[in-house]
């Protein structure tokens, strides 16, 4: 297992005692890669209290002001939800989930988002996942606090790990397109959908949500990447020469 490649990703969380509990799970299991978004309270005495001798951990964190830096470099992201969504990404188990994640941490790294203690992971955020995993809990009282599922999920991945998980095999010889990768590519796909009058410019989540999920599933590699950036680019080039003619006749 490469733990390095394992980041345990917290979204916006109020509590430092939360931080610092989601800290100690974190070493139990063998991982040592925290990363927080916006936290409320980091640095927080609470985070150093309930680290109970994890300071190592609190002190490697990196702390990003937006999700898109904390997964800049990933190639699979994940996040955990209890929520149910009309329109997902395939939804796994834990234990389904975490094989997946070691194998391909061998490699690459990887993410594993928590959202906040109260809401969660939104919708957008949620949209920035190839997976979702769901905790099987107590369907009447399925909710769990976050340093909580951090401890099931870092178990999970402790055990697929011990487990000698073999890398999967690459089915291309390119290395799968980064997160951040996607996000240009979706930007600029959104934009060129608008000038086409494709999307409409006032909604465009509902078919960009779809559009999300088809490439999340494809996972296309960083060549393939290059090449549906390059059709837009070529794109734009035809409608920008269109509207020059457009405009002198």
């Amino acid at each position: 297992m490469r733990p390095e490649h394992v980041r345990m990703v917290l979204v916006e969380p109020s509590l430092g005692a939360n931080v610092g509990a989601a800290a100690r799970a974190i070493k139990t299991m063998g991982l040592d890669t925290l990363h927080l978004v916006s936290p409320r309270q980091f640095p927080h005495p609470d985070a150093t209290a309930m680290a109970s001798g994890a300071d190592d951990i609190l002190d490697r964190a990196q702390v990003h002001e937006t999700l898109d830096d904390a997964l800049v470099g990933t190639t699979l992201v994940v996040g955990l939800s209890a929520r149910q969504r009309t329109l997902s990404c395939p939804v796994e188990t834990p234990r389904e989930s975490a094989p997946r994640l070691i194998a391909e941490a061998e490699q690459r790294p990887v993410a594993v988002l928590f959202g906040r203690e109260r809401v969660g992971l939104t919708n957008e955020e949620l949209d920035r996942c190839h997976r979702l995993v769901q905790i099987p809990a107590n369907p009447d009282y399925s909710s769990l606090n976050i340093a909580a599922s951090v401890q099931v999920m870092a178990y999970e991945l402790r055990m697929a790990g011990l487990a000698d998980v073999a890398p999967e095999q690459p089915t291309s010889e390119w290395p799968p397109a980064t997160a951040d990768d996607m996000e240009r590519f979706y930007t600029h796909l959104q934009r060129v959908l608008q000038r086409i009058d494709f999307l409409d410019p006032a909604n465009p989540r509902a078919l960009m949500r779809r559009l999300r999920l088809f490439f999340g599933r494809a996972r296309p590699d960083h060549n393939e990447m290059q090449i549906l950036r390059g059709v837009l680019a070529h794109v734009e080039k035809g409608l920008d020469g269109t509207l020059r003619r457009g405009g002198g006749e």
